[in-house]
């Protein structure tokens, strides 16, 4: 990267920064998941997007078309927010562009959250968006499984049930940020604590107390994806800011996943903040990451 670029990069990701710190953290659900959607919502879709709401199982989902691409290849996502905010709208931005970059069709999803809907809920809802996708005719090959933060460990979870169940896998997965280990054993969580604006032990601790039962130990697979056997995972890249601390959640999940022989690819990204491409319509990181994203998804999907 350029010093032009990186002083670019700089200057936007301050600014974002910037519009995170001009008001109090936000105190209680209803208030997170409104700052949530606040923030992530900054700016609009662009204008050449097409979205249209479906509901299926009771969920709500929305689709997204942007010109060129392809109704048959789909990219199903899953929204961050520890699995107790984030919505469709605090992510429509990041999935739309995410689309256009893949060159697909997308399927956010509005999965149930906690606390009101502790785990398993989120995994049952994950489970019915693969089901609604089959029922669609969209073949497992065709399918890009992909989430930041919660909804990247989400995505993972949907992958090793597959598995588990001796079902055909998504093509690929596309993890932004990932939360991976409910345990919080990584050691960027401390070492990464000043100058992550958004994630903090604190918070995380809260997160994980209001979606993970007590009768169930954090480490379970299901619950921190770091922990599971990833043998035969499709492949996957992982992208991460070198600015979070989430960032050991993700070169731990790379070196596991390599270890197991799955093919990745991992990125870490100088100066951003957790799951930067929420703000790709103002950062020019983000928009570059969506690109690379495209890039790795694309060749995934080339005939063999």
């Amino acid at each position: 990267m350029g010093d032009a670029q990186e002083q670019l990069d700089l200057t936007e990701i301050d600014a974002i920064r910037a519009m995170l710190a001009s008001r109090p953290r936000p105190v209680g659900w209803d208030e997170r998941r409104a700052r949530l959607d606040e923030v992530g919502s900054s700016w609009p879709v662009a204008d050449d997007i097409r979205c249209e709401a479906v509901s299926f199982d009771g969920l709500a989902g929305e689709w997204s078309l942007a010109p060129g691409s392809d109704t048959d290849k789909v990219l199903l996502f899953f929204h961050g927010g520890g699995d107790c905010s984030g919505s469709i709208k605090s992510h429509r931005r990041m999935v739309t562009e995410a689309g256009r970059a893949m060159g697909m069709r997308t399927l956010a999803v509005g999965y149930r959250r906690a606390p009101e809907h502790p785990f398993p809920a989120q995994h049952e809802d994950a489970l019915a968006a693969w089901r609604f996708l089959a029922g669609q005719g969209i073949v497992p090959d065709r399918i890009v499984v992909g989430g930041d933060s919660a909804g990247g460990n989400l995505s993972l979870s949907l992958a090793g049930r597959l598995r588990a169940a001796g079902e055909r896998l998504p093509r690929c997965l596309w993890l932004v940020s990932p939360w991976t280990d409910l345990s919080m054993s990584g050691p960027t969580l401390s070492s990464k604590d000043a100058t992550d604006p958004i994630i903090h032990r604190t918070y995380l601790e809260e997160l994980a107390s209001a979606y993970v039962p007590r009768s169930v130990d954090r480490r379970d697979p299901l619950i921190s994806a770091l922990f599971a056997d990833l043998s035969g995972f499709p492949p996957m890249l992982i992208q991460v800011g070198s600015a979070e601390t989430l960032l050991s959640d993700a070169t731990r999940l790379a070196e596991a996943a390599g270890a197991a022989d799955v093919k990745l690819r991992l990125e870490i990204w100088p100066h951003m903040i957790h799951a930067w491409p929420v703000w790709n319509a103002q950062l020019s990181a983000g928009r570059r990451a969506l690109r690379s994203a495209g890039d790795f998804v694309r060749d995934q999907l080339l005939p063999s």
